[in-house]
């Protein structure tokens, strides 16, 4: 299974794969009012399975089968919600597909008239602040709840690197010296993307 990982046709999806997603980021980055603290990414290779005769995953269909995950985390100000969100949205009608959200998107036009005080709870009577922005296969935004006090949910810190074991296992966290508790040290509070997991190399059987 090394061998294949290894190989200059993983080698090249998995460059290619991120590439895509620092792309991404760097749109993010550079288009929204968000501030880039932090990128965590996990790339991992699994070897297929011996014949699954009772409860099939589909494993068995496959020698090798590589995925990537990105996320990306940013600091911004939690007096200017409205404002920040609203700016996404505007980058996102720039922007297209790097930014999947924009104004023709009620629920996150909605969104944005809650944090400037026009209209209740987006999801309905009672179910409190926000948390997420989601367009179904693409990018979800999530941020911290800062109307909630101390009760509100906060971003978490990226659970920690498995062992570092190239090709078969990458996790690469920059800077490494970074956290979530200090973006919101530095910026007030935390927004973060979470790309949609890619698939991006299979060698079948």
């Amino acid at each position: 299974m090394r061998k294949l990982a290894g190989s200059p046709e993983a080698l090249k999806a998995r460059q290619e794969a991120e590439l895509a997603s620092r792309d991404v980021i760097a749109v993010w980055d550079a288009e929204t009012p968000l501030t880039l603290g932090l990128v965590v990414l996990e790339d991992v290779c699994v070897g297929g399975s011996a014949k699954e005769l009772f409860f099939p995953t589909g494993s068995d269909r496959y020698k090798i089968k590589c995925s990537m995950s990105v996320a990306a985390y940013f600091g911004a100000d939690p007096r200017r919600m409205a404002d920040t969100i609203d700016g996404v949205l505007s980058a996102g009608d720039r922007t297209g597909p790097p930014i999947p959200f924009d104004h023709e998107f009620h629920y996150a036009r909605t969104v944005v008239d809650y944090y400037r005080g026009k209209t209740g709870d987006p999801r309905g009577p009672g179910t409190g602040e926000p948390t997420e922005l989601f367009s179904a296969g693409t990018i979800e935004l999530s941020w911290d709840q800062v109307r909630s006090g101390d009760t509100g949910e906060v971003i978490e810190e990226p659970r920690s690197c498995s062992p570092h074991d190239p090709p078969v296992r990458r996790c690469l966290r920059e800077p490494a010296s970074a956290s979530v508790a200090g973006l919101r040290r530095e910026y007030g509070m935390v927004f973060k993307i979470t790309m949609p997991v890619t698939n991006y190399f299979t060698v079948w059987k």
